[in-house]
């Protein structure tokens, strides 16, 4: 098979199927092609080839019928090719003739070749450097972890006094730009902690002091780096209410305190389990970095045939766009909300990321020539093993449950499991 390389990591060849392969479409081609006109005497897909043709012409059940054949035979074809064939390719029919082969053109994106080079030195300093880093936990650290423990289980007690920092408030207030109510400006039993800095600076110290059922009003200027640009640096009236103030009670810090969070013995097992946990989350982030220096090493020393195609940067923006809507998503924003306040379009954020999903499809494709030159495999078992896991978290969602695409997963599960053993290889070097 004769390859033509074209720019773009595209290809162009030219397929044939044997007259034998594709003449039995024909039968199929004039029943559908049929079954969209209207020939008298006969039922739609019921007419004779011949009376079909007379009505639309020998070429268009021919092409109906090499629009099948291609469809069926295409992907058996391109298993002769080397290269990774991706997306949907651009077919034109080179020859279509009743009785002899039928002859196309395909122009089709491909993987581009991966070659890594000299990458193992590189490896082995990032390893020795991290090999020297010892994880440590402080006994500060630890005091911090058991304040905010203690804190996220503090007692409200309502309070007959004016409001004072660290109190909880429940509030009314609305928000005023040049005397017109701004968008989303009013809120109802607003609850708030004084001192939590969530709102604009000067806000919380304007309710300090404040006794329940008591409004004031006042005027405050938004940040000039507040999100909403026609807010930005601008002043406001603001009208507020106390509805209830109460008293955070902090809970001592003692054996009794770690006894009531669980199965500790005492206030030292409560530590020793804190102290576990960090060091858990250190290493899991000393991992990360230490993997995302060695992905760099890798996309460094990483050189491809041709550039990349652009149906695989398309598709990797997508893949990023998508996760930017769900975690916008989880904050009750639209990707249109975001963007917009961003003062850009989606459009804009594409062509924005289009190095950064170049540099993610790069690294995936160095990670999966390491799969390949070591040789890294792993068994049905482990995969079935990982997937089962993954399916618990839905063993009571018989929904979710029925939804989930098994070979989909499996897939995933593999490729998943084939980058841990790669790289664990890699962290050995």
């Amino acid at each position: 098979m004769k390859i033509k390389q074209l720019p773009k990591s595209k290809i162009e060849f030219k397929l044939i199927i044997s007259w034998d392969e594709w003449k039995v479409f024909l039968d199929e081609a004039t029943k559908k092609v049929s079954q969209d006109i209207k020939i008298e005497g006969f039922r739609p897909g019921k007419a004779p080839r011949k009376i079909v043709e007379q009505k639309v012409g020998k070429d268009s059940i021919l092409s109906v019928a090499a629009e099948s054949a291609i469809q069926k035979f295409y992907p058996e074809k391109i298993k002769e090719l080397k290269e990774t064939v991706i997306g949907s390719p651009e077919i034109n029919i080179s020859k279509l003739v009743e009785g002899e082969d039928l002859e196309f053109v395909v122009v089709a994106s491909v993987i581009p070749t991966v070659e890594i080079k000299d990458y193992e030195k590189e490896i082995k300093k990032i390893n020795t450097q991290y090999s020297k880093e010892n994880l440590e936990i402080g006994d500060e650290e630890i005091s911090k972890e058991l304040d905010k423990l203690a804190k996220s289980r503090a007692k409200l007690v309502t309070v007959r006094r004016a409001a004072q920092e660290k109190d909880s408030v429940i509030v009314d207030f609305e928000v005023r730009k040049d005397g017109v109510l701004i968008e989303g400006g009013i809120a109802k039993d607003h609850n708030l902690i004084l001192g939590s800095n969530v709102f604009i600076p000067g806000f919380e110290e304007q309710l300090i002091g404040m006794k329940e059922e008591e409004e004031k009003e006042f005027e405050l200027s938004f940040p000039k780096e507040y999100h909403e640009k026609n807010l930005a640096g601008k002043p406001a009236q603001f009208k507020v209410k106390i509805k209830l103030v109460q008293e955070r009670e902090v809970p001592v810090i003692n054996d009794e305190f770690a006894q009531a969070l669980g199965d500790f013995k005492d206030l030292e097992a409560l530590k020793n389990n804190i102290k576990d946990g960090m060091l858990k989350e250190q290493k899991f982030k000393k991992q990360e970095k230490r993997r995302g220096d060695i992905m760099e090493v890798l996309i460094e020393k990483t050189n491809l045939s041709q550039e990349l195609p652009e149906i695989l940067v398309h598709e990797e923006i997508h893949k990023m766009l998508h996760e930017l809507e769900s975690q916008i998503g989880q904050m009750g924003m639209s990707l249109e909300d975001y963007v917009g306040q961003l003062g850009k379009t989606i459009e804009d954020l594409e062509k924005d990321w289009a190095p950064q999903a170049e540099k993610r499809i790069k690294a995936a494709l160095a990670l999966e020539q390491i799969i390949k030159e070591k040789e890294i495999n792993v068994s049905s078992e482990e995969i079935e093993e990982a997937m089962n896991k993954t399916l618990q978290f839905y063993k009571n969602e018989k929904d979710m449950k029925d939804k989930i695409d098994l070979k989909r997963l499996y897939d995933y599960t593999h490729s998943m499991l084939k980058n841990e053993e790669a790289f664990k290889l890699l962290e050995k070097m």
